[in-house]
C-alpha cells in the first residue's frame, strides 16, 4: 500500500477507504503480491539443487491463503491435525505436507501418518513409541541445538530450557531407540526462534545439524526452520535473506559432497511470507482527552489483534482518512474491556471520530488468533489478487456465536 497524492492505494488501484466501505470495519486484508515477491526472493536466495520451502500456515490459516501458496509451488508445514486436514482440504498433496507438532498424543500423530503426510517428531518417547507400530514409516527429528535466538523469550524456542526438540546431546539414545524399532530417518529439523537477524545464528545451528546429519545414512532432506525477522518500523532492520542465502549454500553444498549424494535444504517461513502482506484497517469510535494522554479508540480490540499485548509487538499506525494532515500524538486503544493497547505515544496524523486507521504487518499471527472475547465478532478478510478484491471469510454473526452452544432449559418440569 503506497501513498500516492492524498490517499493510500493498493497495487491496481485498490482503495483501502473503498474496501472499508464495501467489506466495513474491522478488516483484515492481504496482499497477495506481496506474499509471492517474499516468497520468490527467498527461494532465489539459495543456490543449492534441490530446495523446498513449506510455509508455515499457524501464520495464517485462510484457506484462500493456502491455495495461494501452493499456486506458488510452496508445500506446507503444520502443527496440527487439523492443518493437517486444511492442507489436504486446498490440494496439497500428503507429501508436500510437513507434521511437526509438540506435546500432542499419539493418536493424533497416528492420524497424521494415515493420511500420508511426512512425520516430524521432538521427543524420544514418541520416537519409540511411533517406531514400535509405525517402523516401516520414515519420520523426520527435530533436534534442540540450545541456542537461545529470537526476538522475545516467548518466541524462543531452540534454547536449553525449551520444550520443543531433542536435546543434541541425546543423540546416543536416539541411536538406540532406532537400532531396537528400526526406524528410519529421513530428515532432521531445527528451530530456534523467531524474529532473528543474524545469518551467523543459522550458521552456528547447521553446523550442529551438519554434525547430527551425517550419521543418519537414509536422509532426503535437512530441514532449518525459519525465524526471519521483517521490518516492523520505518527503516527497520531484517534478517538479510540474500547474505544467509550464500553462506548455507556454500555450506549445504560441501556437507552434500561429503554426504555423497543431493539432499533437499528445507525452510518452513510463516511470517516472512505473510507479515507484510497483511493490513488491519480499524474505525476510530471514540478520541478521548485525559489530563495527560489523547486516546484514540477504535473498533477493534485483543479479540482481533492480540500480539501488541501478548508479545508487546510493534504494529506501524497510520491514518488512511487523513496522509496528509499534522501529526500529533495519540495512544490508540482497544473497545475491549481489558486494557488493550495497540500502540503509545504515536506520531499519527490527527485523527478524528470516523477516520480510518491502518495496522501494518498484519498477515501473521493477527487474525488467525483472533477470539470472540468479550462476545465480539471476528472481522471479515479480503485478498487481493492481480488487481481485484475477493471476500475470503465473512465476518461473524449472532448466529456464529451461539451455533455451537446448548441451552439448559431451567423451565422444564423435572419428571421423577
Amino acid at each position: 500500500m503506497n501513498l500516492e497524492g492524498n490517499r493510500y492505494l493498493f497495487d491496481g488501484g485498490i482503495d483501502p477507504l473503498e474496501l472499508c466501505k464495501k467489506y466495513d470495519c474491522p478488516l483484515y486484508v492481504y496482499d497477495t503480491g506481496v506474499m509471492k515477491r517474499q516468497y520468490n526472493r527467498l527461494l532465489n536466495a539459495f543456490d543449492v539443487k534441490q530446495v523446498k520451502l513449506n510455509y508455515a500456515c499457524k501464520a495464517l490459516t485462510n484457506l484462500s491463503v493456502l491455495k495461494f501458496f501452493k499456486r506458488l509451488g510452496s508445500g506446507l508445514d503444520t502443527v496440527s491435525i487439523q492443518e493437517v486436514r486444511l492442507g489436504l482440504q486446498v490440494g496439497f498433496a500428503p507429501e508436500d505436507i510437513i507434521y511437526t507438532p509438540n506435546g500432542v498424543s499419539l493418536e493424533e500423530i497416528k492420524m497424521a501418518a494415515d493420511l500420508g503426510v511426512k512425520i516430524n517428531i521432538d521427543n524420544i518417547s514418541i520416537l519409540e513409541q511411533f517406531g514400535q507400530e509405525f517402523k516401516d514409516i520414515p519420520v523426520c527429528i527435530r533436534i534442540n541445538p540450545h541456542i537461545m535466538a529470537g526476538g522475545s523469550s516467548k518466541i524462543s524456542v531452540g534454547h536449553i530450557d525449551s520444550k520443543f526438540g531433542i536435546s543434541f546431546h541425546q543423540m546416543p539414545l536416539v541411536k538406540r531407540v532406532l537400532e531396537a524399532t528400526g526406524l528410519k530417518v529421513e530428515g532432521v529439523h531445527m528451530h530456534t526462534g523467531s524474529d532473528i537477524m543474524d545469518a551467523n545464528v543459522f550458521l552456528m545451528g547447521a553446523e550442529i545439524l551438519f554434525n547430527i546429519a551425517k550419521d543418519f545414512p537414509d536422509l532426503k532432506y535437512i530441514d532449518f526452520g525459519s525465524g526471519f525477522k521483517v521490518p516492523y518500523k520505518e527503516n527497520d532492520i531484517e534478517t538479510d535473506i540474500e547474505d544467509l542465502g550464500e553462506k548455507i549454500s556454500e555450506r549445504f553444498n560441501q556437507f552434500c559432497a561429503d554426504y555423497g549424494r543431493e539432499l533437499t535444504l528445507m525452510f518452513e517461513p510463516g511470517k516472512f511470507l505473510v507479515s507484510q502482506s497483511g493490513y488491519f484497517f480499524t474505525k476510530v469510535n471514540v478520541v478521548k482527552q485525559t489530563l495527560s494522554t489523547v486516546f484514540a479508540g477504535v473498533d477493534s480490540g485483543l479479540n482481533h489483534l492480540i500480539r501488541p499485548m501478548f508479545y508487546d509487538s510493534y504494529h506501524r499506525i497510520q491514518n488512511v482518512s487523513k496522509p496528509n494532515a499534522k501529526p500529533r500524538i495519540y495512544t490508540v486503544v482497544g473497545y475491549i474491556c481489558e486494557t488493550d493497547t495497540f500502540g503509545v505515544n504515536r506520531r499519527i496524523n490527527e485523527i478524528q471520530e470516523g477516520d480510518i486507521l491502518v495496522f501494518h504487518n498484519a498477515g501473521a499471527y493477527c487474525s488467525s488468533m483472533a477470539s470472540n472475547y468479550n462476545s465480539r465478532y471476528k472481522p471479515a478478510e479480503v485478498m487481493i489478487f492481480e488487481g481485484k478484491d475477493y471476500l475470503i471469510r465473512e465476518r461473524d454473526k449472532m448466529e456464529d456465536l451461539t451455533s455451537k452452544q446448548i441451552e439448559v432449559n431451567f423451565e422444564e418440569e423435572v419428571k421423577v
